[in-house]
């Protein structure tokens, strides 16, 4: 896979400008399409090196806990942080241009030729390769948990609770959320 070229930051700064911003999540938005953390990680953490792996975890995280898609509020938290609303408008219109002009044109073509059987099969197709993106970017995310007993104990209880016995989400979290950062801070 060839790298997303992008424009270099701003001198002096070593931060991303605006224009980075948006280009590196248009990027994501044109290439993630139903899996787009995946692409989000590749670009900030390994190709940009905007983030290390634990800073784009932490930020991951923040994000999962405000409403809406985890993606969309990531671009604009990283955004915001490098470049303030600006970096926060142009990540985000980055993000969203491109995947706004390609799901108005399928869902056209969709309108027009949905009812072939060909169709079904193609999104049968996607949804395994979607799901297989983000089971890879959950073990990427999850791999600092390695070696912490504690840290694991919590991922599996809330595994277990939302997957399984589907709790609801929001007061798992709650629960779950509180004593992860108690055990973390509790002294070994």
């Amino acid at each position: 896979m060839q790298p997303i070229p992008h424009p270099e930051p701003q001198p002096g700064t070593g931060l991303p400008g605006v224009g980075a911003l948006f280009g590196g999540f248009f990027s994501i938005g044109i290439c993630g399409f139903g899996g787009t953390l995946p692409w989000a990680r590749r670009m900030v953490v390994e190709q940009r090196g905007w983030l290390a792996a634990s800073e784009f975890t932490d930020l991951l995280a923040l994000c999962q806990f405000l409403p809406g898609p985890n993606i969309v509020n990531f671009a604009v938290c990283l955004g915001a942080r490098f470049r303030g609303p600006a970096g926060a408008a142009a990540a985000l219109a980055g993000l969203l241009s491109a995947p706004m002009v390609i799901v108005m044109t399928l869902g056209a073509l969709y309108g027009a030729y949905g009812g072939h059987a060909v169709v079904g099969r193609a999104f049968h197709g996607l949804a395994a390769a979607a799901s297989g993106l983000v089971l890879a970017t959950a073990l990427q995310i999850a791999a600092p948990l390695r070696g912490r007993a504690l840290g694991l104990a919590v991922a599996g209880v809330a595994l277990l609770a939302i997957a399984v016995l589907r709790l609801p989400l929001l007061p798992t979290m709650l629960v779950l959320a509180p004593l992860s950062v108690a055990l973390h801070r509790t002294p070994r």
